[in-house]
């Protein structure tokens, strides 16, 4: 992936010299996070309805929860060559979804990422590495222990920089579903879903999450050429191995259990991946109203 020299995001806070401290991760912020490694806690159900808006109609979610501050934000040192590479795959998803909300005459409210190492306070309580990446809706951040790019390589069995990067742009993919009011309409059905239902709307909203992460890089390509030969082969191995039948076969769990999916298969990943990468279209990422997922 073609990244050294590009410009690098403002918006990353570095956390990982401040402690995380006690108590459990809430579930009031629903944190939403890249594979079924990582805890899924957000769910709904299917009621025949289409909640996926034109990028020119934002939806207003409520106020961030209150958060525990763990000190005064501060940016990564210069020289932590893993953070100049977050900082600049977030910057070219700025610069993408930015694009892409101004065609649609709407504002691109920019995330921030937050390194950190072991735990973290956030809106949606408080987060553990072991969750892997995760985005809190309730704060409106991303958040990422770099240690889980070792894990994502040597554990799953996808390594690679452009790996790394659609681990970022799916999570970011998360903020673009919160802007649009998919995660607030989510959170409305969720208290009358039964788990299968919950599940089911789970999968919908990663596969999507998925596609946004192929549209930035269909964008990011033909604005400044950013893919190398492999780059494409290694988000797509990447979105195999997390790929939920993918994950519990490696488990030894036994058989299979489509009804407990919560982020989809690993074909099911592939192929919402390389829709966005080909088409570019937000539109083509409605999950929600596809009969074949």
């Amino acid at each position: 992936m073609r990244w050294e020299g590009n410009r690098e995001s403002d918006n990353v806070e570095d956390a990982r010299g401040s402690g995380g401290g006690g108590g459990g991760f809430g579930f009031g912020g629903r944190s939403i996070g890249i594979g079924t490694i990582v805890i899924a806690l957000v769910g709904g159900a299917i009621f025949g309805i289409n909640p996926l808006t034109i990028l020119g109609v934002l939806t207003g979610g409520g106020g961030p929860a209150p958060v525990q501050q763990q000190g005064p934000a501060q940016a990564p040192p210069a020289n932590d060559q893993m953070a100049k590479f977050v900082s600049t795959v977030l910057a070219d998803t700025e610069d993408v979804w930015t694009g892409l909300f101004t065609k649609g005459g709407a504002t691109y409210i920019k995330p921030k990422l937050v390194l950190f190492r072991g735990a973290v306070r956030t809106g949606c309580g408080q987060g553990q590495a072991a969750m892997g990446p995760f985005y809190c809706p309730a704060d409106q951040k991303v958040y990422i222990d770099l240690d889980f790019y070792e894990t994502l390589k040597t554990r799953l069995g996808a390594p690679g920089d452009f790996a790394q990067a659609y681990v970022i742009a799916h999570e970011v993919g998360h903020h673009v579903q919160k802007l649009l009011g998919l995660t607030d309409k989510v959170d409305q059905l969720r208290g009358r879903a039964s788990q299968a239902e919950g599940n089911a709307m789970s999968v919908r909203l990663e596969l999507q999450a998925d596609c946004f992460a192929g549209v930035w890089a269909h964008h990011a390509q033909n604005a400044r050429q950013i893919l190398e030969q492999g780059d494409v082969e290694e988000a797509m191995n990447a979105a195999a191995k997390i790929g939920d039948d993918a994950l519990q076969k490696g488990r030894g769990a036994g058989a299979v259990v489509p009804e407990s999916f919560t982020h989809g298969t690993s074909a099911q990943r592939q192929r919402w991946f390389s829709t966005g990468l080909k088409s570019g279209s937000v539109k083509a990422c409605d999950t929600f109203a596809s009969n074949n997922l």
